[in-house]
């Protein structure tokens, strides 16, 4: 069994519950066996933070931390690494290129799993961070799934209601303007939280699947440690 390391702290309601899938995911599949998690919380100012997610400005800021917690976790004895935020992956091939261990990507496994799913339209709820970098378009695309985004106006509602997540506030309100975006969204098979702390909201749609990137991701992770 391989022991997974997970860069977290993005924030932490979203990390804990990563490790919460993972741990009872592995306990359903062998319920003598106890997965090898090791976690790097990364201590990130804020000011870093609210200036990326409201802003999306300074991501390059991020760069150092990511790649310091990763070599932590390959020295404690990680034989591969996750990272349970999908805007950070941005950064992934400067993360990758630090430590010689696998680096799972949140954005690969996702299309996959939209692919075995025979998705081939979706809506997508990120941070502008993961939007502009065009994360998901790209991969997706390649894919032939085709994809519907929120506007301006409502990227920016987006934004803001991760923020206030990722800082411990989840309101009834967020949920609501979450649900009004998805209204909007024409044609779509499925929606895609492409923001791994939307989670947190519990969001449903009568009628349309609501398939949480995190979820995707600690599935992925179980078979790592597994295989």
């Amino acid at each position: 069994m391989k022991t997974a390391g997970i860069i977290g702290g993005f924030g932490p309601q979203t990390t804990a519950k990563f490790y919460e899938e993972i741990f009872f995911a592995c306990q359903k599949e062998n319920s003598l066996v106890k997965p090898h998690i090791l976690i790097s919380s990364v201590p990130l100012p804020f000011h870093i933070e609210s200036s990326a997610i409201l802003k999306n400005e300074g991501v390059e800021e991020y760069i150092p931390y990511l790649i310091t917690e990763a070599r932590r976790l390959e020295k404690a004895g990680a034989d591969f690494i996750v990272m349970p935020c999908n805007s950070l992956h941005i950064h992934i091939d400067p993360i990758r290129d630090s430590v010689c261990i696998p680096v799972l990507s949140i954005i690969q496994e996702t299309a996959s799993f939209l692919c075995q799913k025979a998705i081939t339209r979706v809506g997508i709820l990120s941070t502008a961070m993961t939007a502009q970098h065009r994360l998901y378009e790209k991969e997706l695309g390649d894919h032939g799934i085709l994809y519907h985004t929120p506007d301006k106006n409502q990227q920016n509602i987006l934004n803001e209601i991760v923020f206030r997540l990722v800082n411990g506030r989840n309101e009834q309100k967020d949920r609501d303007a979450l649900i009004d975006i998805m209204f909007t969204f024409d044609d779509v098979e499925c929606v895609l939280l492409a923001c791994t702390d939307l989670q947190l909201l519990d969001l449903t749609l009568p009628g349309m699947p609501i398939f949480d990137t995190m979820k995707i991701l600690a599935d992925s992770t179980v078979r790592e440690i597994l295989d």
